[in-house]
C-alpha cells in the first residue's frame, strides 16, 4: 500500500483489459511489460488494447496503460489456445507442506519484539493476497541472507473466478517479493533509506490455469545483481506439486547515502 501504484496491479489490470479482447478458449500464456513511469494509486489508470497478431491458435496484443498524458506502463501479451504436447517440468525444491508454514509464521509472529522493526510484513497484511514464507525471519528480517525465497500465496478471501481472471490474479502476485530476493544478501530492503527500489521489467509465462484460491508456493530466487539492478526469477507451484507458472523481473536497487559510501569505499580498496 502507498502513495504509487502496485506494479502487479498494473500488470493484472493490463492483462485483463487484453484478455476482454479474446475468445474464452484462447488464454494468455506469456507476458512481458515494462514499468515506464511511477503511477499513483489514487488515480485511474487508461489501458488501451492493441491488437497486434491473430491466428487459429495464437494471438498477441500490446496494452499501453496511462494516467493523464503520461505513459507509465506497456505490456505485450499473447494468447494461446490449448493443444496437446510433449510435458515435462521442474520438480518442487520444498516440502509442500502448508500447514508447517502457517505454524511456522506463527511462532515467528510470537518472538517479535517490536512490531515496527518488521514493517513489510504488516503492510502485505493490507493486500488482497496472504503469504506465508517459509522462513519468515528472511523474508521480513534485516540481516543478510542467501538469495533464494519460498512463500505460499492465496486470495486472502476466495475470487471464485474464471481463467482469464486466475491468470490475473497469479500475475498480480508475482510481483510480490520479488524486489525483496535480490536485496537478501545485501542486508538492505525496499523501502528503506539505504536503496532506491522500483521494478523495470517483468515477464510471466502460464504454464497451467492457477486456482488462487488455494495456495501456491512461490520459489524465486536472484542469480545476479549488479549495476544498481537485480534479477529475480521463480516459479509457481500447485499444492500437488504441479508447476502452474514461471516469473522474472529485473529491478532497480540503486544503493544510496552510507550503502553508497560504503560501495565505494569497497570498491576502491578492490
Amino acid at each position: 500500500m502507498g502513495p504509487r501504484l502496485f506494479g502487479g496491479q498494473a500488470i493484472a489490470q493490463a492483462l485483463m483489459a487484453a484478455a476482454q479482447e479474446e475468445d474464452a478458449e484462447r488464454l494468455a500464456h506469456s507476458l512481458h511489460c515494462y514499468f515506464l513511469k511511477p503511477g499513483m494509486a489514487d488515480e485511474p489508470v487508461d489501458y488501451r488494447v492493441t491488437h497486434l497478431t491473430a491466428g487459429r491458435s495464437f494471438a498477441t496484443r500490446r496494452v499501453e496503460a496511462s494516467q493523464g498524458d503520461l505513459l507509465i506502463f506497456s505490456m505485450i501479451a499473447s494468447f494461446h489456445r490449448p493443444e496437446p504436447g510433449f510435458r515435462h517440468a521442474l520438480e518442487c525444491p520444498f516440502p509442500l507442506d502448508v500447514e508447517a508454514a502457517l505454524a511456522g509464521l506463527g511462532e515467528w509472529k510470537q518472538r517479535r519484539s517490536d512490531p515496527d522493526d518488521h514493517p513489510i510484513a504488516d503492510r502485505l497484511q493490507r493486500r488482497p493476497i496472504e503469504i506465508v514464507p517459509l522462513d519468515p525471519s528472511a523474508v521480513f528480517g534485516r540481516r543478510p541472507r542467501e538469495p533464494r525465497t519460498a512463500s505460499w500465496m492465496r486470495m486472502r478471501l476466495p475470487a471464485r473466478a474464471g481463467s482469464a481472471m486466475q491468470r490475473a490474479l497469479l500475475a498480480y502476485a508475482s510481483d510480490m517479493l520479488f524486489l525483496r530476493t535480490a536485496m537478501l544478501p545485501h542486508g538492505i530492503r525496499p523501502g528503506g533509506y539505504d536503496v532506491q527500489a522500483t521494478s523495470l521489467d517483468h515477464a510471466v509465462w502460464f504454464h497451467e490455469t492457477p486456482d488462487f484460491d488455494r495456495w501456491h508456493l512461490f520459489v524465486a530466487d536472484s542469480p545476479w545483481a549488479g549495476g544498481a539492478r537485480g534479477l529475480s526469477r521463480g516459479h509457481f507451484f500447485a499444492e500437488d506439486g504441479r508447476m502452474i507458472a514461471t516469473a522474472q523481473q529485473e529491478s532497480l536497487m540503486r544503493p544510496r547515502g552510507e550503502a553508497l559510501e560504503r560501495l565505494m569505499q569497497q570498491d576502491g580498496e578492490a
